[in-house]
């Protein structure tokens, strides 16, 4: 099976549509699959519902679709520093599910380890906590959180072989394993792709059975978010 694809464009033909629950690796800019996200933006699809840690910066990663008005839903940890996120939803145009990041990144595993749901302590007593179902265990109250299981999940790695085995660079790898196990269809961006046979398996971070389609951005831009400091007093 031919899992490679000449563009990011081509790799999303098909699979993408509007209204779909997508996840979307990365952690702030670290490890956000670039390419992808591009090319989702240029397809048009609306109303969708993404799982991310994050929601990117004002004009790139995610940041580009919600400019484009392409995001409905945020199931996120953190979203402190994007302006246009913050307009959106006190204005009351995009929902927000606000996760705290452990159970965001549990909800993930479990859905790729076909575990429908799980119970936590994170949240009790929260709004997290609302309208869920809460049972006590050893004489602690716990969360009862679903897993997510996305229709299409999109990745960044570093590199990968032709049938899909993946290696992940340092931090970069973050939500980026989670989010390729939950997603029915998995489409992964890498900077390199090797012959099968070049990893030695023990270096092999994520199995290939987990990914569907493969594109290589040899040069991504790989954006920092900048640190800012007060003078000195």
């Amino acid at each position: 099976m031919n899992k490679l694809y000449p563009s990011a464009a081509e790799a999303l033909k098909g699979i993408v549509k509007d209204g779909q629950l997508m996840a979307v690796g990365g952690f702030g800019l670290c490890g956000i699959p670039e390419a992808l996200i591009a090319a989702l933006r240029d397809t048009g699809v609306k109303n969708l519902t993404v799982i991310s840690n994050n929601a990117g910066v004002d004009g790139f990663g995610l940041g580009q679709l919600l400019e484009t008005r392409q995001i409905k839903k945020m199931i996120s940890s953190y979203v402190g520093e994007n302006k246009e996120f913050e307009r959106q939803y006190l204005a009351g145009e995009l929902e927000l599910e606000f996760t705290p990041q452990g159970t965001l990144a549990e909800k993930l595993r479990a859905g790729g380890a076909g575990i429908p749901a799980f119970f936590t302590r994170t949240g009790v007593g929260t709004l997290v906590a609302e309208g869920k179902e809460t049972r006590e265990f050893d004489g602690h109250t716990y969360i009862m959180e679903r897993a997510l299981n996305p229709e299409v999940s999109l990745v960044k790695a570093w590199k990968a072989d032709k049938s899909g085995n993946l290696m992940f660079r340092r931090t970069a790898r973050n939500f980026n394993p989670a989010a390729a196990m939950a997603g029915k269809i998995t489409v992964v961006e890498v900077e390199e792709i090797i012959e099968v046979g070049a990893f030695d398996p023990d270096a092999v971070h994520l199995p290939g059975i987990y990914v569907h389609r493969l594109v290589l951005n040899a040069t991504p831009e790989k954006r920092i978010e900048k640190r800012t400091t007060r003078p000195a007093a």
